[in-house]
């Protein structure tokens, strides 16, 4: 080997060894394995369908109850609550009132009316619990407008990654498949080593041959 061929080994083994150092790359290499380790259990087959699944079939149908949702329609139903509240109270002297104008007395009056009217009674009977009821689901309904209100922003923000994830999902595969990042480094080293080696050799051989 010639002397200039020999140094021109000897450089490229030496940008071989010191370009991974320079660029950073067993660093990078290393975060890159961690990356796809900690991305292998949220990138397998099944649960990017899931993924897929939750997104079309359970929070695509979420903004469709966004308008339900709003303070507007709280704001009428708690109308509807102020009713309900005023028909119990009424409900409560209608038994009274029934039985003064036909002359019964409270207790007849009451089994008239269940007798006839069986579902009206079981509705005055059952008024103050619906009053509570509705005031709760109201109440959870109020507290959660604001939340509501992100749903459409939410799955705005959200389709592109899950879209990325379904159309990515085999690429993933593939660069699982490559050998651990961390070895690439050595990828670089092992080859530089080894034209330092032949360079330097070749020098050495070049030197004993001129001196000869």
């Amino acid at each position: 080997m010639n002397r200039n061929l020999s140094w021109g080994v000897l450089v490229i083994g030496l940008v071989l060894i010191i370009a991974p150092f320079a660029i950073g790359l067993p660093g990078k290499a290393s975060d890159g394995q961690k990356m796809i380790d900690a991305f292998e259990p949220i990138m397998e087959e099944d649960n990017v369908a899931q993924t897929v699944d939750y997104y079309d079939n359970v929070f695509v149908p979420l903004g469709d109850i966004v308008p339900a949702m709003s303070q507007e329609n709280i704001d009428l139903f708690n109308g509807y609550l102020a009713g309900i509240g005023g028909m119990g109270t009424e409900a409560q002297a209608l038994v009274p009132a029934f039985a003064e104008a036909t002359g019964m007395t409270e207790e007849q009056a009451a089994e008239m009316m269940a007798t006839n009217f069986p579902a009206m009674m079981q509705m005055m009977q059952g008024l103050p619990q619906m009053q509570e009821d509705f005031e709760g689901l109201l109440g959870l309904m109020g507290a959660n407008v604001g939340i509501f209100e992100r749903v459409p922003p939410g799955l705005d923000h959200y389709l592109p990654l899950v879209e990325t994830m379904e159309a990515q999902r085999t690429n993933y595969d593939s660069i699982a498949g490559l050998p651990d990042f961390r070895l690439f480094t050595w990828f670089f080293v092992i080859p530089g080593v080894l034209l330092l080696g032949l360079g330097a050799a070749g020098l050495l051989a070049g030197r004993r041959e001129a001196a000869a």
